[in-house]
């Protein structure tokens, strides 16, 4: 028998507009939306209706995974964990970042992040997970066996996305030394001769293997239609590179000069959501408000905060004339679901999918009071 939810007296968060009214649900996809009431159903009081969070770059997992140095948790309990918490965030679609490429950062072996997929997966076919969950995959290109790792995948049709980055120094997030400093010598309490030498591994890698490893996964990607992210861009010429590659999401570009490229260029630019609560970048890069202010900040990530994918919309409305509530809420739906090519979810719409979150917000950190995913509440 055909299944009928009607949500009443909501603020709808519409792509345009902010809508008073209700909601149909049929069969999990939104069947009406109408000004005013439409029969009998859960009243919100005035709450927001919007749609089901879409996260594309979450390091989350991998804290519940591996939770201190050395330990691996249980794998299902952590994905439990893990989707709990998006979940009661806000976040219906969620794209688990997997480490892909070993190095001296403590990465993960070869096989562990193909048995979290597998984990991911048989949690899925027994119902125990709330979001849907597809893989995105972190590849290290300056690793000698990022490949190696890749290929472990190369039938998983879970994997919608995948990221090209190096970490080495004087790249990318890391132009200058004193940040590399702080980052891998100060935090891991390293001598100067061992720094000197990690450093110098660090380089010799990058050289002999960036090139050919980010050429090799970009053409991979495009011939199994995965979308590709480019990672923390500096330059034009790394714009320039990423066009190349067919890169439609831009992560975390690190100067104004390749965020504003990058968007020019038609790519979604993303952005840390935990950067616009605090402000500002915790690696000492651009704020992404600065990005937000100039118009070319199109995607948030909720990175390693989930709540924080909700909760920085309302700050960059409360913050910026310019950016209405829709607006910064499409950065977290609509926007995210389309550069990743999901077409049926992001929006409130009729015939898309109702994957829909009811939120309470007066001032300050907003609460999720309930989540549908196709319709069925799942928090």
């Amino acid at each position: 028998m055909p299944t009928e939810l009607v949500l009443s007296n909501a603020r709808i968060v519409l792509e345009d507009r902010i809508l008073e009214g209700s909601v149909v649900v049929r069969d999990g996809e939104i069947a009406e939306i109408a000004e005013g009431a439409i029969g009998i159903g859960e009243d919100f009081g005035g709450d927001y209706l919007i749609a089901g969070l879409v996260e594309l770059h979450t390091d989350h997992l991998e804290s519940h995974y591996s939770p201190r140095p050395g330990v691996r948790w249980d794998k299902t309990s952590a994905i439990q964990a893990h989707d709990a918490q998006v979940v009661t965030s806000g976040i219906t679609t969620v794209f688990d970042c997997l480490r892909m490429g070993s190095d001296e950062d403590g990465g993960f072996d070869r096989g562990e992040m193909r048995g979290m997929a597998d984990a991911i997966q048989a949690a899925e076919r027994d119902d125990r997970l709330r979001a849907q969950h597809f893989i995105h995959l972190r590849c290290e290109v300056a690793s000698d066996n990022v490949l190696d790792h890749v290929s472990d995948f190369e039938k998983d049709s879970h994997v919608r996305l995948a990221s090209l980055m190096d970490h080495s120094p004087g790249q990318r997030q890391f132009q200058t030394m004193e940040q590399y400093t702080l980052y891998y010598k100060t935090k891991r309490g390293l001598s100067d001769e061992a720094f000197a030498r990690f450093v110098e591994g660090r380089r010799a890698m990058s050289a002999r293997y960036s090139d050919l490893h980010r050429n090799t996964l970009a053409k991979l990607c495009a011939e199994r239609g995965i979308t590709v992210a480019s990672h923390d861009d500096a330059t034009l010429a790394h714009v320039e590179e990423a066009k190349g590659h067919g890169v439609r999401l831009a992560e975390f570009p690190t100067s104004m000069e390749a965020a504003e490229a990058s968007h020019g260029a038609g790519m979604s630019v993303l952005m840390g959501a935990p950067n616009v609560v605090r402000g500002k970048s915790h690696s000492g890069n651009i704020a992404a408000r600065d990005l937000a202010e100039r118009g070319v900040l199109d995607v948030l990530s909720s990175d390693y905060v989930p709540l924080s994918l909700l909760h920085a919309p309302f700050v960059l409305a409360d913050d910026f004339d310019a950016i209405s509530l829709p607006q910064a809420l499409a950065m977290v739906t609509a926007t995210p679901a389309r550069t990743v090519g999901l077409d049926d979810r992001g929006r409130i719409a009729v015939g898309l999918r109702a994957d829909l979150v009811r939120v309470r917000r007066t001032a300050g950190v907003p609460v999720v009071r309930s989540v549908w995913r196709e319709g069925e509440r799942v928090a």
